[in-house]
């Protein structure tokens, strides 16, 4: 994340990479998509304000074409709507960030169990290369965004090993949020080196089909994440957010 380490409020420039292609998805689905990522991925920083004029523009598509994407980002909490000044990126509070970890805990441990009494050879395997990746990725020194699609990978060969169909629906309605949570701690030098280390102690109770171990293991690297989150986002509750593309 070399342009921001997440300080709310610092412009980014470009806005977005330009037009909307309309022949690969719905337009609206694409407009949606192309802002979530930009958010997700630290294109648009938190605090920063998303004004209509400004992304009609840029992205070529009508003003009720914005207004509903911002709505149903505002639905997600990756945007909020302020009284008199329109919608910006939202910033998570240390407090919104603490429950955030406690409802993840609620939800990955259990996952951890299913996908050890449920997932095939093959996807323990999966899951032990996911890991295998992001280690490479950490030793190399990548950036956050590198390690978070690493990480984004490891969900989604748990959720599917898991094979619960109705907590995989509510992590993945989660995902969004969480994916900020994720993201902030990982901004903190030398974090992404020592969630490997945590994530592989999953792995190890994965592939020796301890549930317990392995549920044990995902609680450390969710409360060790939580105290390195809390730390920046207190740091970041000082920062001034005057961002304004308008």
């Amino acid at each position: 994340m070399a342009r921001s380490d997440l300080q709310p409020g610092k412009p980014s420039s470009p806005l977005l990479a330009g037009p909307v292609d309309r022949v690969a998805a719905p337009l609206r689905e694409r407009v949606l998509e192309i802002l979530r990522q930009a958010i997700l991925n630290f294109e648009l920083l938190p605090g920063e304000r998303l004004t209509e004029r400004r992304l009609v523009e840029q992205l070529e598509v009508s003003r009720a074409t914005v207004r509903e994407v911002l709505a149903r980002l505002a639905s997600e909490g990756l945007v909020t709507v302020v009284p008199q000044r329109g919608a910006i990126v939202s910033v998570m509070s240390p407090a919104e960030a603490a429950d955030m970890y406690k409802v993840r805990t609620v939800l990955e441990q259990p996952a951890v169990r299913f996908f050890v009494q449920r997932a095939s050879d093959a996807e323990v395997a999966e899951l032990r290369a996911c890991v295998d990746r992001m280690a490479v990725t950490a030793a190399a020194g990548g950036g956050p965004k590198d390690f978070l699609r690493g990480k984004d990978h490891f969900y989604e060969v748990l959720i599917a090993g898991a094979n619960s169909p109705v907590l995989g629906t509510v992590m993945r309605g989660l995902a969004a949020r969480a994916r900020v949570v994720r993201a902030i701690s990982l901004t903190v030098p030398g974090r992404p080196v020592i969630a490997v280390r945590e994530l592989t102690a999953v792995v190890e109770a994965v592939e020796a089909r301890d549930a317990d171990g392995a549920a044990e293991a995902c609680g450390r690297h969710l409360s060790n994440g939580m105290k390195t989150g809390m730390t920046k986002l207190r740091a970041l509750e000082n920062v001034p957010r005057t961002a304004d593309r308008s």
